[in-house]
């Protein structure tokens, strides 16, 4: 049965490994795309929209979970398999969940299990997306990861050539710009050296959202969300004047707002 897959991994290595490992047990399964994040997912999945997606749980910014709760939008029919490093409270809830996991590291045995469950899946047809939700919003509200570090109050940034301390409470967004990061608040904007993507891995997921490849938003700074005439995601700020373009992949994530 030849079935086409996204791998969503934000580890180069374990990415390569299990894209590897997947083609010695799988061989009948086409990899179609390998993300090194939610967001890169995203816009694969709406694209492609392959038959299963292996996604990592804990991916910055936007994670698996997000991915997930995007697919009724996005790609209807594509199965879920997660990877996780989680503790029995998480594998606990995916056994009693619509989708299958693989614990890091990935055990040969494990992976035929999953192989075997998925194509049975596959062949019901489209997932039960009651159950889904409902292990999503258990994975969500899980205890919180032992030793993990909590998300800075405060970046310093550039105006010119002097180095100012932001508290991110008063960040409204932040935008790709060109070699640096635009940071924006309701008053001027600076300059930062790191990227998007190291930003989402620090960041508070409950008030930082990425929602285009250019661009994470304090959801605290929005006004609104719309569509243009044209049917493009907006966002509407707070204290700026400008919008902000939500890239359709990003805008499943408004869902429910």
């Amino acid at each position: 049965m030849q079935l086409d897959a996204l791998v969503a991994e934000d580890e180069p290595l374990l990415r390569q490994a299990l894209v590897a490992q997947l083609q010695r047990l799988w061989p009948e399964l086409r990899i179609v795309a390998e993300c090194e994040d939610g967001a890169a997912a995203l816009e694969m999945l709406e694209t492609l929209r392959p038959d299963l997606a292996f996604l990592d749980i804990r991916m910055p910014g936007v994670t698996g979970i997000d991915v997930a709760r995007a697919l009724e939008t996005l790609s209807p029919r594509t199965q879920v398999v997660f990877i996780t490093a989680y503790d029995q409270y998480a594998i606990d809830a995916f056994e009693r969940g619509a989708v299958d996991y693989l614990l890091k590291p990935v055990a040969d045995e494990r992976l035929l299990a999953t192989r075997q469950r998925v194509l049975a899946r596959l062949q019901a047809g489209v997932p039960d997306r009651q159950l889904l939700d409902q292990l999503l919003d258990q994975l969500a509200r899980r205890p919180a990861v032992a030793g993990a570090a909590p998300p800075p109050a405060w970046i310093t940034a550039s105006n010119g050539r002097e180095t100012r301390l932001v508290m991110l409470e008063d960040v409204l967004y932040f935008r790709a710009d060109s070699k640096y990061t635009a940071v924006v608040t309701a008053d001027e904007e600076l300059l930062l050296r790191s990227s998007l993507r190291e930003l989402a891995q620090v960041l508070d997921p409950q008030c930082f959202r990425q929602v285009h490849r250019s661009s994470i938003v304090n959801m605290k700074a929005v006004a609104a969300v719309s569509r243009d005439d044209s049917g493009r995601g907006v966002l509407r700020l707070k204290n700026r004047s400008e919008t902000l373009v939500v890239s359709q992949p990003f805008m499943s994530l408004f869902r429910g707002m």
